[in-house]
């Protein structure tokens, strides 16, 4: 019952009920009106911004991983040169990173008034033989686990000897800066060998089980995954063995 002392009809409960509650002639209601894209926008701007933020900066992250090509280039069933390559094994890097690294090492133990050209020589043949262990020790387990891959002897001596590069760069720093730089760029260093690694035997390793259909979670190809695993994981610890006692 109405109220005889209101003057105006009380319409808030008509307006809250939106479009839906108006009729139009005829009997038929006017559909309710639905929230525009800016008005979403606008009712919390903050949080959507942020969204739309981390999605671009996700597409842009995997658009400059999916664009590097890590595979070799083949021209006939036969590699590509590693001047017409980038991503094609050499050994001038390897082989330079050696001798280089054991210049620095008589650098550092000149500084440390330690130079001997026999404990130098001790040096270059302990890096030398630690190679020679690591090559033959991946071709036998690559024989053991079965593997049909295109990975010679040569490819295997110029993908172990990139770790000389990080080397150098820790023994470097360790001279100019102690301690801290030396672990800092060795860090990076090994982090950064380990993912090159990962990606470049992934692709030797595991490319016949691809082409072949075999399951990943297959027995053989996880043998194959926890060896690529191991020869990656075994590059920082060498990289910290080798170069620890150049620095004090």
């Amino acid at each position: 019952m109405a109220d005889p002392h209101q003057l105006f009809d009380d319409t808030s409960s008509a307006q809250s009920r939106g479009y839906g509650a108006q009729r139009a002639p005829g009997g038929l209601s006017y559909p309710a009106a639905s929230p525009t894209p800016h008005a979403a926008f606008l009712a919390d701007p903050v949080s959507n911004m942020a969204m739309a933020y981390g999605s671009s900066l996700a597409a842009q992250g995997k658009e400059l991983v999916d664009k590097n090509d890590w595979e070799v280039q083949y021209q006939q069933d036969t590699p590509v040169a590693p001047r017409f390559d980038v991503n094609a094994p050499d050994l001038y890097i390897p082989a330079m990173a050696f001798i280089t690294y054991v210049l620095v090492a008589g650098l550092a133990l000149g500084t440390q008034d330690r130079f001997s050209p026999d404990l130098l020589g001790l040096q270059a043949s302990s890096a030398l033989a630690w190679l020679t262990l690591e090559v033959l020790a991946i071709l036998l387990s690559l024989y053991l686990v079965t593997v049909n891959t295109d990975l010679t002897t040569i490819d295997l001596v110029a993908f172990l000897g990139y770790k000389y590069v990080g080397m150098i760069g820790g023994v470097l720093m360790g001279l100019l800066f102690g301690k801290i730089g030396y672990y800092l760029v060795l860090g990076w260093c090994c982090v950064a060998i380990f993912v090159f690694m990962i990606r470049t035997l992934r692709l030797k390793i595991l490319a016949d089980a691809a082409a072949e259909g075999v399951p990943v979670r297959g027995a053989r190809n996880q043998l194959r995954m926890y060896l690529t695993m191991a020869v990656a994981a075994a590059q920082p610890m060498l990289m910290y063995w080798l170069t620890f006692h150049l620095v004090r």
